[in-house]
C-alpha cells in the first residue's frame, strides 16, 4: 500500500519513555507533533479500503486517539461510530471493561452497542494488544460481531499470535519499530 506522507511523517516522529516501554509520539497517535490534514487524509482512505463496509453497522474506537479515526472513516463509509470512553456515565446498558496497556491500566465503558451489532474496531496502534484483546472480549460478551480490525500503525511482533487468538484478522497499515530512539518502518 503506497502511503507516501504517513511515511515521510515518521521521520518527524519523537520517542519517549514510560519505564521500559519506548513510546513513539506521532500526530495519529498523539496529536503532537501537529497533525496535518494531508496525513490523517491518506490514512483514513487506506483504512476505509481495507475492510469490507456491507459486513459493518458500526464503526469503533476506544478513547481517545481512535477518535478522529472513527469520526473520519464512519463519514467516509456512512456508518455511525461509537466512542469506547474512559468515563463512566451510568446509562441504561452501558458496559465496564479493564484495558492493560504496555504502559497503563484502565477502565472503560461501553455505551450504543448492542446485540447483534456488527462492528470495526478501529485504533491507531497495536503494540501489546492489551487494549484490541479487552475490547474484543468485552464485545463478543455483549453479543457483538467483531466483523473487522483495522489498525494504523503496527508496532507488535506477535500479530499472528493475537489474531489467532482473537480468531480475527488484525489488518494494519504501517509495521513499525522504535530503533536507537527513532520510529521506523519495519521491513
Amino acid at each position: 500500500m503506497d502511503l507516501p506522507q504517513l511515511r515521510a511523517s515518521l521521520a518527524e516522529t519523537p520517542v519517549v519513555k514510560f519505564g521500559d516501554y519506548e513510546y513513539f509520539v506521532h500526530p495519529i497517535t498523539d496529536g503532537i507533533p501537529l497533525g496535518r490534514p494531508e496525513v490523517l487524509d491518506e490514512v483514513l482512505g487506506a483504512l476505509a479500503a481495507l475492510a469490507d463496509w456491507s459486513r459493518v453497522d458500526k464503526v469503533v474506537t476506544a478513547e481517545s486517539m481512535g477518535f478522529p479515526l472513527a469520526a473520519g472513516l464512519a463519514m467516509r463509509v456512512h456508518k455511525p461510530y461509537v466512542f469506547i470512553r474512559k468515563r463512566q456515565y451510568g446509562l441504561p446498558g452501558e458496559v465496564s471493561l479493564k484495558q492493560t496497556t504496555g504502559y497503563s491500566r484502565t477502565d472503560m465503558f461501553i455505551n450504543n452497542l448492542h446485540r447483534g451489532d456488527r462492528v470495526a474496531f478501529v485504533d491507531d496502534v497495536v503494540s501489546t494488544g492489551g487494549t484490541l484483546t479487552a475490547i474484543v472480549g468485552a464485545l463478543r460478551q455483549m453479543g457483538v460481531e467483531v466483523a473487522e480490525v483495522l489498525i494504523v500503525f503496527e508496532k507488535t511482533r506477535d500479530k499472528a499470535r493475537m489474531e489467532r487468538e482473537l480468531g480475527l484478522p488484525i489488518k494494519t497499515l504501517l509495521a513499525v519499530d522504535v530503533v536507537g530512539g527513532k520510529l521506523v518502518e519495519r521491513t
